[in-house]
């Protein structure tokens, strides 16, 4: 569940591997006060990351305060087009003639900065250090199709729209799906 190793020195927080699945609660609550979530959305994706933990190429980083406070986490595994993302998404990057992007791909499944600690580079940190860890030559993921701080982070890194408005069922806003060759650019 978590990648080998130490990650790399941020001035901000120490990103090492976490077992995301024992800090689970934790990680809700960042995401939470990231995605403005409110208790009902947090209890069904509790079991959906547990879910996703359970897979046995899953890999997870923490951005830790010097308190050991998880502040920011971001996991992701390698992409299985019988996963439910991919079937989602698969018919949007038919249409934009990018469904090959599933194969192969390692999928950033959820990064998320507290918002007291945004804007420090732990986000950019964490997501290069798990991309940089990982087998597959390109990483694929969703944003709220709008233009934000996170969606410009991802264009810094090399990643690029495949799909945009694609809908999740119960999702309040479509989505852009992106992705990038690895390694990140930096």
């Amino acid at each position: 569940m978590a990648a080998p190793g130490e990650g790399p020195a941020h001035p901000h927080a120490r990103i090492a591997p976490v077992d995301l699945a024992a800090r689970v609660d934790e990680a809700l609550h960042v995401q939470a006060a990231a995605f403005g979530l409110g208790q009902d959305e947090i209890d069904v994706r509790r079991h959906i990351v547990l879910r996703h933990l359970e897979h046995p190429e899953a890999r997870a980083l923490g951005a830790l305060a010097p308190d050991g406070r998880l502040v920011g986490f971001v996991y992701g595994l390698p992409n299985d087009r019988v996963q439910w993302w991919s079937t989602v998404v698969e018919p949007c990057l038919r249409a934009t003639g990018s469904d090959g992007w599933l194969d192969d791909s390692f999928v950033i499944t959820e990064l998320h900065v507290h918002p007291d600690h945004q804007r420090r580079g732990l986000g950019r940190t964490l997501i290069t250090a798990i991309t940089d860890a990982v087998d597959q030559p390109r990483s694929i993921l969703s944003a709220i199709d709008k233009d934000s701080p996170a969606r410009a982070l991802y264009r810094s890194l090399g990643y690029r729209d495949l799909a945009r408005q694609v809908v999740f069922p119960s999702a309040a806003q479509p989505y852009a799906v992106m992705g990038a060759p690895l390694p990140l650019l930096r």
